[in-house]
């Protein structure tokens, strides 16, 4: 067989995830990416960029960690694979567990491995059905998840996402889902309306439609503490106290997906913390590892596991090859020693607030944005035609596309989210101050041109 390039190899065979695949196929990738280090890449040209987005939310301790690699190293020396399925163990998942529930806190108290947090969010509906099955409510199956929140991209987790664009081409959602507004305060909340008064409007939708549907079917109730995908999408005051005093009247499980959220990126160990959150489960994955290699994981508390354990009779149908890859948890216990060790909790939180404190000075006065928000260490640009009152802009322009598409060319990789002009920031928690600084200035100047190429398109 003639060797090829690795780009060319690319262009010619790879199906890409959220591609364009005609496009592709004709014009090859964005970037070959070939090298990391902290904060950085190099592509397979040589040009340099600052990735703004630690990949997909998820390389939390930077590129280039010696010290996952050497565990990775000596884990694959000495056991490089053994199944979970009928009680066999492995010694690295078992000791991640007993750290993951210490950090979890709460009520939590056993974890379920998988390898993405799509697949962890499949398990949370077959835990949420056992859970009632087993308690004799075979009929108490539905789920609400809410409007632009993002679950993941299988046939069940696609469902549970809000995003229509992803259901259209799938026949989805399935019927046993249901979506209620999010708490997106630019374009839901009511003139005058205080954070109070919204976070109440909010959780009484969620109330009538647990009361439309019936409360003897619905199941459970799906949150990321801050949606990501979404917009960046940051809880108004009292929301979560709102939303959780509806799910306990209701008998609902309130999962709480810290895909993005859990081991750091909010400045706590995980986002619930934060914004006061007392799951019953909790799906983890990203962060976990730094995305070293994949891994997820699914946390139950001790309400939904005296259930699934109540008896020694029947066996939990459901398990992966890959769950529990002693190679994935020595990953991920290398990795949370880093974020121990370093205090990166704590710098994620500090660089958070100089994240929004340089987006607020770039970005907040210019006439095409919106709002600059975030939390911990995410943030996000939203971009309007109009400000007051705000107008969105019509899709067909693509403007935060452009905006990436610019800030790409001067070497900053930023990301603009699904069904909104935003564009997004989430860097590993070891970016520096200068970064920061870099990565903001790069697409200010890459909305300083889109804005004047807008311009000129309306003359």
């Amino acid at each position: 067989m003639t060797a090829t390039s690795p780009v060319d190899a690319d262009r010619r065979f790879v199906f890409h995830p959220f591609s364009n695949a005609y496009r592709h196929e004709r014009e090859g990738a964005t970037a070959m990416v070939v090298r990391g280090r902290g904060t950085r890449l190099e592509d397979a040209d040589g040009r340099q960029y600052l990735d703004a987005m630690a990949g997909l939310w998820c390389v939390n301790v930077g590129y280039g960690r010696e010290e996952i690699a050497d565990a990775l190293h000596r884990q694959a020396l000495e056991l490089s694979y053994f199944h979970g399925f009928s009680s066999m163990a492995t010694a690295p998942p078992a000791l991640l567990a007993e750290q993951i529930i210490a950090r979890a806190g709460g009520s939590m108290t056993k974890v379920f491995y998988g390898n993405s947090g799509s697949d962890a969010n499949d398990t949370q509906l077959k835990i949420v059905a056992s859970y009632n099955n087993r308690r004799g409510r075979p009929e108490k199956k539905k789920v609400i998840s809410r409007d632009r929140g993002y679950h993941g991209v299988t046939i069940a987790s696609a469902s549970l996402t809000g995003l229509p664009a992803m259901h259209a081409e799938f026949d989805l959602p399935l019927p046993q889902i249901r979506h209620v507004s999010a708490p997106y305060r630019l374009w839901n909340a009511e003139p005058g309306e205080d954070d109070r008064a919204f976070s109440a409007r909010l959780a009484d939708e969620l109330d009538a439609m647990i009361r439309a549907e019936g409360p003897e079917t619905v199941a459970a109730f799906i949150a990321e503490p801050v949606q990501g995908a979404g917009g960046v999408i940051v809880p108004p005051e009292g929301y979560f106290e709102a939303i959780q005093r509806v799910l306990r009247e209701h008998d609902v499980l309130l999962i709480a997906d810290e895909v993005i959220s859990g081991f750091g990126r909010l400045g706590h160990w995980f986002g619930s913390h934060r914004f006061g959150l007392e799951p019953d489960l909790i799906t983890i994955a990203k962060g976990v590892t730094s995305a070293y290699v994949p891994l997820s994981g699914t946390i139950v508390s001790e309400r939904v596991w005296k259930v699934l354990a109540d008896g020694p009779e029947g066996v939990f149908q459901h398990g992966y090859t890959y769950s529990a890859h002693p190679l994935g948890a020595a990953a991920a216990l290398a990795n949370l020693r880093l974020v121990e060790e370093e205090g990166l909790i704590e710098r994620a939180e500090r660089q958070g607030e100089t994240l929004r404190a340089l987006l607020r000075d770039a970005f907040a006065d210019h006439p095409l944005v919106g709002e600059v928000r975030g939390a911990g260490l995410m943030a996000a640009v939203e971009f309007v035609a109009e400000r007051d009152p705000a107008v969105r802009f019509d899709p067909a322009l693509q403007v935060a596309p452009r905006i990436v598409r610019a800030s790409l060319d001067r070497g900053i990789i930023t990301r603009a989210l699904p069904a909104a002009d935003t564009i997004s920031f989430s860097p590993p928690f070891v970016v520096t101050d200068d970064e920061l600084a870099d990565m903001v200035a790069g697409t200010r100047a890459a909305l300083d041109q889109v804005a004047g190429e807008l311009t000129r398109e309306r003359a």
